[in-house]
């Protein structure tokens, strides 16, 4: 049922909102809080200027909210902190002492995506005029990234989304550095990166809400939703998410006839089928599982009009807090046993697949997707018919299932060189110690064998992927000040999924380690043929070796490049230090 707005109410919004599909959620006394562009005009996000603006006042004039600046961004303007909390609890410590429970809410990762970011102010705003939400705060507290993506909301434009109906005037994806802040969760080549995690991680979120708006097919929803990945999340934190608390976001927001699907993730078209979205670290919902918060990515449809993205993803916020503070005691029952089990696990999961025998039914309203001669290549093109609605149970396919594991180690041991990774690894909690003298261990280290890396560019990087090791025992020396990373702690399943380098967002893959990919040294080869054959007549190992080699593959045979290639790469002067990752396994 639609909520009916109050004739006082009306007086204060603008004259076209008396038209809009959904109206202003009732309780809304505005005479002395502040506007936003969005009240003057529904087609209208605000400029980062006006966020500002806003956040201040309304702190100014309640003692609920707290505004501070938090670390830096890349485009030198601070990442901004919005603690709202009862008695005074604007530390971690005091919500902890209260048994609260954490909403971290993220706006602007992609500034072209606004709904969130007004969506937060008007939240905040209904909060602060309606003392039933404000109960709420005796179970929990919220956090608000007013704009994370602070660069690329001040490059604002009318073109960057081609594709998106409204607002008039909106940020970049890409931030100061020209970066998708949601894959840059993990590697945090940004400020802004480096500083959500600090944040993320003074709050260790019970929840945290990414906002959003999609891409992709048409269809007749306004809201769309990402939930963390069921199967990539602790048992307790997965049984809460499926069995209780997505059933009731899905009801309540129907209730409010804000009526959501998941994440429409279709390789063609939605009635052939839709898949779970498979965050990995990277992204905002991904990168919280490995930190044992359920996360959720709002997705409103690109197509539908500002205002109904902007209240559905007001709605939605306003659901997730009920649940949250109904709920905040279970709630925090199952992150302290994901977090606490965490610490004892032995074997993590690196790689997930999709599991395609596993299926669901989904009811899902379309349009039918049809196809005609394109009006700039005459070749048939993809289109959606509105005046063809369908109603029909489609496929869902939203079980993954383990594709690669590994057994943790007892400690990494990382050379001190790479003291930046050490930094990041800090940043998110990790709790490292140093060596205190020099020293030999017995320990697992692996050779790289093979690897795929991009032909192009991926933020800023070029991603190896299909990673394959050797391991081996050996003795290694390290030197004092190297770390020692030892995994009895709660952030296990990260040190684990950025240490292990066949991992889709481990340090690794990102090339953080691309130095030991190169040789060093090499050979002269008219020199090194007087070696090559004093090798294998006095090392009968690598002559039996090279013989068998030469016997079995006739182009070896045929070419002495690559014999004495082979000799040299199975002789004492082969640099040790190629292909070796560089992180040593402690298994005792």
């Amino acid at each position: 049922m639609k909520t009916i707005i109050s004739l006082f109410s009306i007086l204060i919004l603008s004259i076209h909102l008396l038209f809009s599909q959904h109206t202003t959620p009732k309780n809304k006394t505005m005479t002395t809080l502040p506007q936003i562009s969005f009240d003057k005009d529904s087609n209208t996000t605000s400029s980062y200027a006006e966020v500002v603006a806003f956040y201040t006042d309304i702190a100014d004039m309640s003692p609920l909210i707290q505004v501070s600046d938090f670390g830096m961004t890349d485009s030198g303007n601070p990442l901004q902190e919005v603690i709202i909390a009862s008695s005074s609890h604007f530390t971690p410590e005091d919500n902890n002492k209260a048994g609260k429970a954490i909403l971290f809410i993220n706006n602007g990762i992609h500034p072209g995506e606004p709904d969130g970011i007004d969506a937060s102010m008007l939240f905040v705003r209904q909060m602060m005029s309606d003392q039933n939400l404000q109960k709420w705060l005796d179970h929990i507290t919220i956090v608000i990234v007013p704009v994370y993506n602070i660069g690329g909301m001040l490059n604002r434009s009318s073109h960057s989304r081609a594709n998106q109906l409204g607002p008039h005037a909106y940020g970049f994806r890409g931030n100061a550095r020209n970066l998708d802040l949601n894959r840059d969760f993990i590697k945090n080549d940004s400020k802004n990166g480096i500083s959500f995690t600090r944040l993320f991680h003074k709050w260790k979120p019970t929840f945290q809400v990414d906002t959003h708006t999609s891409n992709g097919a048409d269809y007749s929803y306004t809201m769309t939703l990402i939930a963390t990945q069921k199967d990539k999340l602790h048992p307790a934190l997965s049984a809460l998410m499926t069995t209780d608390l997505l059933p009731f976001l899905y009801k309540d927001m129907e209730k409010k006839d804000w009526k959501m699907i998941p994440y429409v993730n279709a390789e063609e078209t939605p009635d052939g089928g839709i898949y779970g979205f498979l965050d990995l670290g990277r992204y905002s919902s991904g990168y919280a599982a490995i930190h044992h918060t359920i996360s959720f990515m709002p997705e409103t449809h690109m197509l539908k009009p500002y205002k109904d993205r902007v209240w559905s993803t007001l709605e939605f916020i306003l659901s997730i807090a009920d649940y949250l503070a109904q709920n905040a005691k279970i709630c925090l029952a199952a992150k302290e046993l994901a977090t606490q089990e965490s610490k004892a696990q032995s074997e993590f999961v690196l790689e997930y697949k999709l599991d395609k025998d596993k299926v669901e039914k989904l009811t899902f309203s379309g349009y039918t997707a049809k196809y005609k001669p394109s009006q700039i290549s005459g070749i048939d093109r993809l289109y959606y018919d509105k005046s063809e609605p369908y109603t029909k149970d489609i496929n869902f396919y939203n079980t993954y299932k383990p594709a690669n594991s590994v057994i943790a180690p007892k400690a990494y041991i990382i050379p001190q060189a790479y003291d930046d990774i050490i930094q990041k690894m800090v940043n998110n909690g990790v709790i490292t110690t140093r060596l205190e003298m020099d020293t030999t261990a017995e320990v697992e280290m692996y050779k790289i064998e093979k690897y795929k890396t991009s032909k192009s560019a991926y933020e800023g990087h070029y991603n190896h992927s299909e990673v394959e090791v050797q391991a081996f025992i050996k003795t290694q020396q390290f030197y004092k000040g190297d770390y020692i990373i030892h995994l009895d702690q709660i952030s296990n399943r990260y040190i684990v999924e950025v240490m292990e380098p066949q991992a889709p967002d481990s340090w690794f893959a990102w090339g953080f380690f691309d130095g030991v990919l190169m040789q060093k040294e090499h050979y002269s080869a008219y020199v090194f043929e007087d070696t090559a054959a004093e090798l294998i007549k006095n090392d009968k190992a690598l002559a039996a070796l090279f013989n068998d080699k030469k016997k079995n593959d006739e182009a070896f045979a045929k070419n002495g490049q690559a014999q004495l290639d082979f000799i040299y790469n199975n002789s004492p002067y082969y640099e040790a230090t190629h292909n070796l990752y560089p992180v040593a396994r402690l298994i005792k």
